[in-house]
Formats: C-alpha cells, structure tokens, sequence
C-alpha cells in the first residue's frame, strides 16, 4: 500500500507538467480541429479543465500539507471572493446560462486544480513543472502560428480562432517563466528567445510593450546575471529588430494611418461606449461573461471585452467587482514586495508589472491579465518562502552544527 501511495506521489510532477503544457496549449484547439463548430472546442476546453482537477483531487486524496497557512494566504482570499462574485453575477448576466457557467467553471477549476497540486508534496517540485510544462505548450502553439499563413495586417495569427493579442499574452508570460527557469538550466534560454520573437512576430501592442518594461524590470533587479550576460541579451534583442524591421515599419505605417477599433484610436471608442453601458448597472456590474450580449458591435468589429482590466471589472461586476480586483491585486503586490530577495520574488514582481501595464488597454474576457491560476501558484510560493519560516530554518541550523 505504501508502495502505491508513493508511485502516486511519483506521477504529480508529471500531471503539474501536463497541467502547464494544457494551459497553455488549449488556446490553439477551436482553430487547430473545431473551427467548424466553435461550441465543441468550447466543450473540450471545459472538458480539460475538469479532467485534469478530476486527476488532482484523486491522486492527492488523503494527503495533507505539512502547514496550511501557505495556502490561505491574502491574495488567495481575495481570488476566492472574486470568484464568488463572478458566479453569483451569471444569475444576473445575459449571456446564455450555459456559455457563462461552462466559462466560470473551466476558469474555477484551474484555478483550483493549481491549489491542489501544490498542496501535496513539495510545492517547489510541482510549480517548476507546470512552469516547464507551460513554456512547452506555448512553444507548440509557436510553432503553429509561424507555420499558418500571416493575416492580411501581417501579424502571426487568426482573427477569430487564434487572435495574435491572446498569443501575446501568451508568448510573453511564457517568455518570463522560461527565463525564470534558465537560473536552473541555461538551456531554457533558448525557448525563452524563440518565444520573445514570437511575441514581437505577433505585433501585439499591448503584450510587447508591457513585456519590454517588465523584461527591463527583471534585469535590473536580478544580480546574478553578469554584464556579459546583459550585453549579450541586448545583442539579441538588437539583431531581432533588425531582422523585422522591415515588416514592423509596414505594419505601424498602416496602423497609423487606420481608425478601426483595434487601433488606439478605436480602442478609446471602446472605452466610451463600455463605461455608456457600465454605468447603467455600476453595483454589481451586467454579470459574468456578459460584454458581447450587451455591448453592440462597432461596425464590422465585435469586441469581446473592454480592453482595459479595470473598466472590463466594472463593466462585469460593477463597483464591488474593482474593489475585489484592486484588493487582489494589492495584497499580491504586498506579499511580492515583504518576500526574501529571490529569483521567484524577481519572477512574481516581473509578471505583476507585466499584467498592469497590459491591462492598460487590454485584458482578458474573463480572467485577469495576470491568469488567476499563476497568481495563486505564485503567492503559494512567496508565502512558503516568507521571513515567518525563518526562525525555524535557523533553528534547525544551529542545532545541526552544535
């Protein structure tokens, strides 16, 4: 029976690394089998997600976490009671039951998959795998956009089914883990630039802007990395632009010149005729997933969210919903900020500036710019790794030297 139990234990690094790979992968699925009927990639996506908190549940059942104030921390309460209101809000949205509750239960289920992986075992094994397992996924989904036909704006992608600003969001999350996991093995360095191309071959404003800012963030706050190391960075970095500057110089002569609702221009008509609608309902919001069956399309262009997080929290949960976000947001940056100096406090602070920037002008249809699931992984972590445990490390310490 021990026996069994410990196989059991063997194979949670294998399901966090299927998790990541899942995470990230999936957002390819309705454009790579189901663009025919949408509704079954939608299907398969909810499918995934219960299947994979199905197996987390079962191969942990039993076990408990040697300390359960890791996994109570702030952020984790206030993500709980976003999720309360998100789920209380589709009685009131109007979007259809199933579509909203399908959305809202894929979105719980990551979030609490990640919870429960984390609980058994040691947490650092199985964050570092699902953070390999993302960065493989995300190159998959690489790998596919470079290889299907660029749109007619010359951006990697697919309107509908592949849109070149989720894979930003994608590319660039996955860009920052693979960094993050190059302080263990230098070989991750080379996902970490076939991903940050990516990300630039995307053309996705908000991602790439964000990025560079928070990418700037991260050298400067990570000492171990050597001024050799910088400069060769920044040669890279060189030798990509220049490689695409001939395509990036065509791409923002037409955007420049354009007024459609995916330019900044059109962003701010967005912005408008959201608040227009958000103010109508600004308590409790028009409900979860509820943007596409309120707001009206802007011509041709149907947009799916308010391209701003704030506004998109208001506009879905009203007043309560952006005081939950900044709360949640808030006490994240806090326990980022009270942490030890170390590479995941570089990596947590990096990908928190990263969300906030981004979420300047876009966000998510329903999750946050910075995924639900890899902030509470992240607070996981940065609680375990608080000053509190440091008297008892210590301890430890001097008595194994006496």
């Amino acid at each position: 029976m021990a026996s069994t139990v410990d196989k059991t234990r063997d194979d949670l690094p294998l399901l966090s690394a299927a998790t990541g790979f899942i995470f990230a992968f999936r957002v390819s699925l309705t454009f790579l089998w189901f663009q025919d009927e949408p509704q079954s990639g939608t299907i398969v996506w909810l499918a995934l997600s219960l299947i994979l908190l199905s197996l987390a549940t079962l191969f942990t059942i039993g076990s408990a976490p040697n300390s359960t104030a890791p996994y109570r921390t702030p952020p984790i309460r206030w993500a709980a009671a976003l999720l309360g209101l998100s789920f209380a809000s589709i009685f009131w949205s109007q979007a259809p039951l199933d579509a909203a509750a399908g959305y809202w239960l894929s979105w719980a289920a990551d979030v609490a998959t990640v919870w429960i992986l984390l609980r058994d075992g040691d947490p650092e094994i199985k964050a570092a795998a699902i953070m390999k397992g993302f960065v493989y996924g995300a190159c998959i989904v690489a790998i596919v956009a470079w290889a299907i036909p660029a749109r007619d704006d010359l951006r990697l992608g697919d309107e509908i089914f592949l849109h070149p600003n989720t894979l930003g969001l994608l590319f660039a999350i996955a860009t920052l883990l693979a960094i993050h996991l190059a302080h263990e093995t230098t070989l991750w360095r080379w996902p970490a630039l076939f991903l940050a191309t990516t990300l630039l071959r995307t053309i996705s404003k908000s991602a790439i802007f964000a990025f560079l800012l928070a990418f700037c963030f991260y050298l400067l706050r990570d000492s171990t990395l050597s001024r050799k190391i910088k400069i060769r960075i920044g040669i890279a970095a060189t030798a990509v632009l220049v490689s695409l500057s001939g395509l990036l110089e065509a791409y923002f002569t037409t955007y420049a010149a354009g007024t459609d609702p995916e330019t900044l221009t059109g962003r701010t008509i967005i912005w408008a005729m959201s608040l227009e609608y958000a103010i109508k309902k600004p308590i409790f919001g028009n409900g979860f997933y509820s943007y596409r069956f309120v707001v009206p399309p802007f011509g041709l262009f149907e947009a799916q969210q308010a391209h701003n997080e704030l506004l998109q929290q208001f506009f879905a949960f009203g007043a309560v919903g952006v005081l939950l976000t900044i709360g949640l947001y808030w006490t994240f940056f806090r326990q980022v900020r009270r942490a030890p100096a170390s590479h995941l406090k570089t990596l947590a602070g990096t990908i928190l500036l990263f969300a906030l920037v981004r979420g300047l002008t876009d966000t998510q249809i329903y999750d946050l710019s910075l995924p639900l699931w890899l902030m509470i992984m992240l607070s996981i972590l940065l609680s375990i790794r608080t000053p509190q445990s440091q008297p008892a490390e210590t301890a430890l310490y001097e008595t194994s030297t006496t």
